[in-house]
């Protein structure tokens, strides 16, 4: 989104949106998909695990919703603009929206939700939104965003999943992290809140007074928790669950289910996150505080052979912490850590760590994201890589609040991998693990590592205050340049996502955030 004047103007949703045919688009029924792992909350406000967002954006709106090409689109905010100088953006909200509990919805509740919540406790909102200064509401249905230097970065932070405005009158006063309503969501969305019985299912009903007309499709949206990947398997199978995102089978089972009639294997929704799977370092660790340590490492692990093995295919060797699908950023040239496990035992070697008599150098802990089976055998095919150049490496399996505790909280970790989201525009995602600022016990997904560069912070600072030019993407290779070099974080994969439904769904969203967007337009097929 260019920093000079922008105007969306909320024309005919016809002109927009995918139409049905009315004659095929059957409204009601119960919706049943799978949520894995079970969310911490419902709401990725405080916690943006993608679990949180996968049911969250279901009950929540954002000001804009996005269609095929990245572009912003009406959702509680019908219109905006942006000044000449890209330091003033004005949002003019939808009038007659109602919180779920019939409180009128205004400006008052993204004043609230952007100065109480966005920047003190979403973990890529502090950066996102570091620019606005001011949050001016000259009316209800009107927000003014004053900024200190312009932020291009916003329009691609302020949908449902990424920039969820909460309900002032529910939150205003309290302990935002620990307030009650984080479990028992009041939104605005199409479903509403109905009941979370724990390690089996969360259920949604149809909200009567959605602003969207003639939306939702269904009347329930039931998330059920199946922790065995087999038995998500089954599920989707015997039409028993209908609806499934981010890799919910087991990447094994995936060509037999494709050529299944009644199934359908599909890669669209995740190309907004830009997602890589990733290692990063502990640098408090004085083994991995050494770079000769870490780029042994790197060159001690096959990632083609990681790919083929584990991923079975669903992805490609990472080059750089934002993946080539982002053309305009993506940087070529970059230092690499190819596979070469006789130079990764000559770098341990020059750093001090000879092979002792048992042949073990040194051991660490893997800790991995518990999402899904294919994180942990990851884990598992790094220990092998690293064994074979003499580092003894232990799997540690958890599940999530043990595994945000250990790496975020207590630090208390070696290496810990998994995936992460760089976005379509990676200040969003890519700066908050590099950033030394981001460095806070108990917030997820930023930097854990304790890396620490004063020139990336200046690089990243000057990110931030940059406008949408050639400056900025100068600078976006830049900072890939040090990250490759001073190597906090590896990049192993670039990850290609997946979700399964059945083929009696109709309208599943294809849109590049749509793994992370409400299931309103979604009907059932006769």
């Amino acid at each position: 989104m260019p920093s000079y004047l922008v105007k969306t103007l909320y024309l005919a949703a016809t002109l927009i949106t995918l139409v049905i045919p009315l004659a095929h688009a059957q409204t009601g029924g119960t919706l049943t998909a799978i949520v894995q792992p079970e969310p911490t909350a419902m709401t990725s406000a405080i916690n943006n695990t993608y679990a949180n967002g996968v049911v969250s954006s279901n009950i929540f709106d954002g000001l804009v919703s996005y269609d095929e090409r990245f572009n912003p689109q009406p959702s509680l905010a019908t219109s905006w603009e942006t000044s000449n100088d890209g330091l003033t953006i004005t949002f003019h909200l939808r009038n007659g929206v109602k919180w779920h509990d019939g409180v009128p919805f205004t400006s008052a509740d993204v004043k609230y939700s952007l100065e109480e919540v966005w920047k003190k406790l979403h973990a890529r909102g502090r950066v996102t939104f570091a620019a606005v200064r001011e949050v001016q509401t000259p009316d209800d249905f009107t927000v003014v965003l004053k900024l200190d230097h312009p932020s291009p970065v916003i329009f691609s932070a302020v949908n449902a999943v990424e920039a969820q405005i909460l309900p002032k009158h529910l939150y205003a006063g309290t302990d935002v992290a620990t307030n009650p309503y984080n479990v028992k969501p009041v939104g605005t969305g199409p479903f509403r809140f109905k009941e979370w019985q724990r390690g089996q299912f969360i259920a949604l009903e149809k909200n009567p007074d959605y602003w969207d007309a003639g939306k939702p499709k269904v009347d329930k949206l039931v998330f059920r928790i199946i922790p065995d990947a087999a038995s998500r398997s089954a599920a989707l199978e015997t039409g028993e669950v209908l609806y499934a995102p981010y890799n919910p089978v087991p990447l094994a089972d995936v060509q037999r289910l494709k050529a299944l009639p009644d199934l359908v294997i599909d890669t669209h929704g995740y190309e907004w996150q830009a997602s890589y799977y990733f290692i990063e370092f502990n640098l408090r660790r004085p083994e991995l505080a050494d770079l000769r340590v870490r780029q042994a490492i790197a060159q001690a692990i096959d990632r083609k052979g990681l790919i083929d093995t584990v991923w079975y295919g669903f992805g490609k060797p990472a080059d750089s912490p934002i993946v080539s699908s982002v053309t305009r950023f993506h940087a070529t040239g970059l230092p690499q850590y190819p596979y070469d496990p006789a130079r990764a035992e000559q770098l341990l070697d020059a750093a001090g760590y000879p092979r002792k008599a048992d042949g073990v150098r040194f051991r660490i802990n893997l800790d991995h994201q518990p999402f899904n089976d294919t994180f942990a055998n990851s884990d598992e095919y790094v220990r092998q890589n690293l064994k074979r150049v003499g580092i003894e490496a232990t799997v540690r399996n958890q599940d999530l609040p043990t595994f945000l505790r250990k790496v975020y909280g207590e630090y208390d970790f070696d290496i810990n991998g998994g995936q992460f989201s760089g976005y379509s525009d990676p200040q969003m995602g890519v700066l908050r693990q590099y950033s030394s600022r981001t460095i806070k016990p108990g917030i997820p997904w930023v930097n854990a590592s304790n890396y620490q560069n004063p020139e990336m912070d200046k690089l990243i600072e000057a990110l931030q205050v940059q406008g949408d030019g050639p400056e900025r993407v100068k600078s976006f290779h830049e900072l890939q340049l040090i990250a490759q070099t001073d190597l906090p974080v590896f990049p192993l994969i670039e990850l290609e996502n997946f979700s399964v439904y059945s083929s009696r769904l109709g309208g599943v969203s294809q849109a590049p955030d749509g793994a992370l967007s409400s299931l309103k337009n979604v009907w059932l097929k006769p």
